[in-house]
């Protein structure tokens, strides 16, 4: 037993707290700006049918992030811990529901969306470099049933390479990995700025802004059905296409609550950890409503919903670079999804070592090496994630598409429900551990988080009505962890908590 205290309040074991405010912000900030913006636009803009009502979905989705921002900030100054949402659903509910958040994140959350992103980023080098394609094989497509086979083409490759060099850089400690993020994060805020005003001031379109803003509220046109033949030219219609929408909205600012799962290693962490979740969304919602505005007065309405590939973004930088924007937008996103898978697959890992320390993972990922990182947590997470880049589905015409999108598309709205037991479970914890330490509270309590979860909760419910074949299989996926938890439980070892380092020291130990 003395050794045990005695290892848990060993400083020289553990995490380098090297994270900033700047560090932490940039994470946050990073983590969520990907691909979406430049593309989701045009899919919202279908299911919906009007300008105004694109912005709605877009405030919606801002309003629900901040709201939900705001409430985190009280769970993550009150247990600063590596892990994050795992750590808060563990101690507000029970360690099966912390548990089944980590394992979703880790079977498709975060590791599907690394593969999206990574596959993302090689698409836009397509555009640079045209041998790098979906459809240009290594291997061809084998069919493995009438609905999915495995390839690799050269997008596929450049993925998982991405993917390897991440995870590499990332075991190589944490001032790497932060500096990677700083660049990448203030060099693609920077384009997402420029895009912003440029498109304003050199590509405002007079006709475009004519149509758009004179028929602001007007649905019609190019419309999609958002479920059961709905779609948004009734008004009923009209609201579940925004919640529908929703799907392509919070997915595009997702990942914000990254930041918790490094709570090991930010400084200050009761102080910067809710400071960084404000600053950073608050930030990113910014630019992605101003993101809109540029699209809206560069382009019309219609041309937004039948944009070649949805790119959005590639469109409106031609108007402003004419016979250019496709190929300065690819530059700009292939910066954006590089910043953005640093920041997931920093961040992930940290999540599956607090799953490890409590028995719940592979042991080896609650270990840290030399460089006080997770480097089997990061390679576990590295090659799950590579090999979802592999396997392809096969729709009833032939074509091919990615497992790891049907994936994402499942697991958005249950994702949806982990972070309303989440924000519920600062009401919960209020009532448990009252006399906790809580060096922040929540927003506009009970209010704030109240009015999140009832939002989020009409949106969740939405979707499992009016998606069924999108939403169901998420919750299959989520029960995939019961067995696996108590398999766990019953022959994992638990380890003890860990304590942290600060860089100087790591500095002089020279690990870091």
């Amino acid at each position: 037993m003395a050794k045990t205290a005695a290892k848990a309040q060993d400083k020289s074991t553990g995490f380098i707290r090297g994270l900033g405010l700047l560090d932490s912000t940039m994470i946050v900030a990073g983590s969520m700006i990907g691909s979406g913006i430049f593309i989701v636009s045009a899919d919202i803009a279908r299911e919906v049918g009007a300008p105004g009502w694109l912005l709605v979905v877009w405030l919606v989705t801002g309003l629900l992030t901040v709201m939900a921002a705001l409430s985190y900030g009280e769970l993550a100054a009150m247990m600063p811990k590596a892990g994050g949402q795992y750590v808060y659903l563990r101690e507000a509910f029970s360690p099966l529901w912390g548990f089944l958040y980590g394992w979703t994140l880790f079977l498709v959350i975060q590791t599907g969306t690394v593969a999206a992103v990574s596959v993302g980023f090689a698409k836009f080098l397509g555009v640079l470099w045209p041998k790098i394609s979906v459809d240009n094989y290594v291997i061809a497509p084998v069919r493995l049933t009438s609905g999915y086979a495995v390839s690799l083409s050269t997008a596929q490759v450049v993925g998982v390479i991405m993917i390897a060099l991440l995870t590499f850089m990332n075991t190589r400690g944490l001032k790497l990995g932060k500096f990677v993020q700083n660049v990448f994060t203030i060099t693609k805020t920077g384009s997402l700025i420029a895009l912003i005003v440029l498109g304003v001031l050199i590509g405002w379109k007079a006709d475009a802004v004519h149509i758009n803003f004179a028929n602001f509220w007007h649905v019609g046109g190019k419309l999609q059905d958002v479920g059961r033949g709905l779609t948004a030219a009734l008004p009923f219609g009209l609201f579940v296409g925004i919640c529908v929408a929703q799907t392509n909205s919070l997915f595009s600012a997702d990942a914000w609550n990254n930041i918790t799962f490094t709570a090991g290693e930010v400084k200050n962490p009761k102080r910067n950890i809710p400071l960084s979740l404000a600053f950073g969304t608050f930030l990113v919602i910014a630019l992605y409503l101003l993101a809109n505005v540029a699209y809206l007065v560069t382009l019309p309405i219609e041309t937004i919903k039948t944009v070649p590939a949805d790119r959005v973004a590639s469109a409106t930088a031609d108007v402003v670079f004419s016979g250019h924007g496709a190929a300065i937008m690819a530059v700009a996103i292939m910066i954006s999804t590089f910043g953005c898978n640093n920041g997931l697959i920093l961040a992930g890992a940290r999540a599956y070592y607090a799953m490890a320390r409590d028995g719940l993972f592979f042991k080896k990922s609650g270990e840290l090496n030399h460089k006080h990182v997770p480097a089997w947590g990061l390679i576990v997470q590295g090659i799950w994630a590579a090999a979802l880049v592999l396997p392809r589905t096969i729709d009833a015409k032939g074509n091919f598409g990615s497992l790891y999108n049907d994936l994402l598309t499942y697991v958005i709205s249950a994702a949806l429900i982990f972070y309303i037991l989440t924000i519920l479970g600062i009401i919960v914890l209020r009532k448990k551990r009252p006399d906790a330490e809580r060096p922040y509270k929540a927003f506009g309590y009970p209010i704030v988080p109240v009015i999140y979860i009832v939002g989020a909760a009409v949106i969740t419910i939405v979707l499992f009505i009016y998606q069924p074949a999108q939403t169901w299989p998420g919750l299959a996926i989520v029960a995939t962890g019961i067995p696996v938890y108590f398999i766990w439980k019953k022959v994992g070892v638990p380890m003890p908590e860990e304590g942290s380092i600060s860089e100087a020291a790591a500095e002089a130990m020279g690990e870091y």
